[in-house]
């Protein structure tokens, strides 16, 4: 049998990270920049729903790629972004650790 990182499964996996991650740090960029408008008091109903929007397609192409907690996170971010959040401090700083997470997951994916 040979190396399962040498398959072609895993190499076509591989091509496909490389060609949908600019899309995910993208959306990992809008839940950072969410969280940040969030604690400035500055996000907007529209900012909000595209948080949640890219976090449920977070979730889903995590998933693909064999990332079950990034999909977690990503769930949970969908979840928070789809409620009220206006002065929740304990929401402000959750969405912060997840995106931070995320952005770190996916970088880290080799």
């Amino acid at each position: 049998m040979s190396d399962a990182q040498g398959s072609p499964l895993a190499e076509a996996m591989n091509r496909l990270w490389a060609k949908f991650l600019p899309q995910m740090e993208h959306r990992v960029g809008t839940l950072q920049n969410a969280a940040e408008n969030l604690a400035s008091g500055t996000l907007t109903a529209k900012q909000q729903e595209l948080a949640a929007a890219d976090a449920h397609k977070l979730a889903g192409v995590l998933g693909t790629f064999g990332l079950k907690d990034g999909t977690d996170l990503a769930r949970e971010a969908e979840g928070l972004y789809g409620g009220p959040l206006a002065g929740n401090p304990i929401a402000i700083s959750r969405l912060r650790s997840i995106a931070e997470q995320l952005q770190t997951m996916i970088a880290n994916r080799h």
